[in-house]
């Protein structure tokens, strides 16, 4: 969304509604786990399935002698698929990004989060919307910091006349074009409802060094010190920066950066409720948020997680910094989203 929201996924959504399903089973009719039963699984694969294999899948196997079965892939096959399925599905358990699973619920696919599962008690409030949220991934401005005078410390930075023609833009649509344009709104006078403000705007960066369309991309033109600054998901960032180029900064600005998570979404009609509810709990436990947060710096989604200094300086922690995520009314980028592309391509791309 790939690790969790990729632009050309992003690029190609189209949430279409649909009849409701009914909800056709009652929690106290639901049938208790047994041993053969089967969990099917979607999500992304790397990382993430590793872990959720080693934290989720093996004690469930091991407790209940069931079997999980995973099927791995991008977020648009994955959604599309559960959406085809609505309300007689093959997933039981299925992950999407930020504003998929507010439209899935919303949609009937899948189910809104509840109590039901114990680790939702430590959710962050913007976790609880849509699915279960197992992970946060904010977007922000990326920079090299020899090609900067002082630190970038805001959105209005990349303004800054010492980095005309040095920015790497990311493409609209996507997760970073969509992040750079409604933050360049916003700072601006403008909103998600008000996009004029951005347009103008980024017309005065005009020309860029280069324009970026995915993390291996960018990451080839830092290399090559195509240009000094972009604006990426923190998280993929660092672990580049830390592997192979120091040089790199991720920015936290005053405006903060913009709100990105992924959720563990249980689908409507499905035949495992309480062992799809004990599935997101374990991955909503403190050793897997820990573990997520150390291989790849997604950072938790739950409160009751102790990790180390080092490692919590590098991520988004606590009420406060959560908190300061900024979110949008993702109906509203959604169903602008083709006239808004047509509009950069034209005015700003071009």
């Amino acid at each position: 969304m790939s690790l969790s929201l990729n632009r050309r996924a992003f690029g190609r959504l189209a949430l279409g509604a649909g009849v409701l399903a009914p909800y056709g089973f009652s929690r106290s009719a639901q049938a208790q786990i047994k041993k053969g039963d089967e969990l099917t699984v979607g999500i992304w694969g790397g990382a993430q399935e590793r872990i959720t294999r080693e934290f989720c899948a093996r004690p469930l196997e091991e407790k209940y002698g069931v079997k999980i079965n995973f099927v791995l892939g991008g977020t648009v096959e994955r959604r599309a698929r559960a959406y085809a399925e609505r309300g007689r599905p093959s997933f039981d358990v299925l992950y999407l990004n930020i504003f998929e699973s507010r439209q899935a619920v919303k949609d009937g696919v899948t189910q809104a989060p509840t109590d039901a599962v114990p680790n939702y008690a430590n959710l962050y409030p913007s976790a609880r919307l849509g699915g279960y949220g197992v992970a946060y991934n904010p977007v922000t401005i990326v920079y090299d910091r020899r090609k900067v005078s002082s630190p970038i410390t805001s959105w209005k930075d990349l303004w800054r006349d010492e980095l005309r023609g040095k920015l790497i833009w990311p493409s609209y649509p996507g997760a970073e074009g969509t992040a750079a344009l409604l933050m360049a709104a916003k700072i601006w006078g403008g909103s998600e409802k008000d996009i004029e403000p951005a347009f103008r705007k980024l017309a005065e960066l005009k020309p860029f060094a280069a324009f970026q369309s995915s993390q291996d991309q960018l990451f080839t033109m830092f290399d090559q010190e195509v240009g000094a600054a972009s604006i990426e998901f923190g998280s993929f960032t660092r672990s580049y920066a830390e592997r192979r180029n120091p040089n790199i900064v991720i920015a936290d600005p005053a405006e903060g950066q913009v709100i990105a998570l992924n959720a563990a979404c249980i689908t409507v009609g499905t035949k495992n409720q309480k062992l799809a509810e004990e599935w997101v709990n374990l991955h909503l436990s403190p050793a897997c948020q820990q573990r997520y947060a150390e291989e790849i710096y997604y950072s938790p989604t739950v409160r009751n997680v102790e990790l180390p200094p080092e490692l919590s300086a590098k991520l988004i922690l606590g009420d406060e910094a959560v908190h300061k995520l900024v979110d949008f009314d993702w109906d509203t980028v959604i169903a602008n989203q083709s006239r808004w592309s047509s509009r950069f391509a034209r005015e700003i791309a071009g």
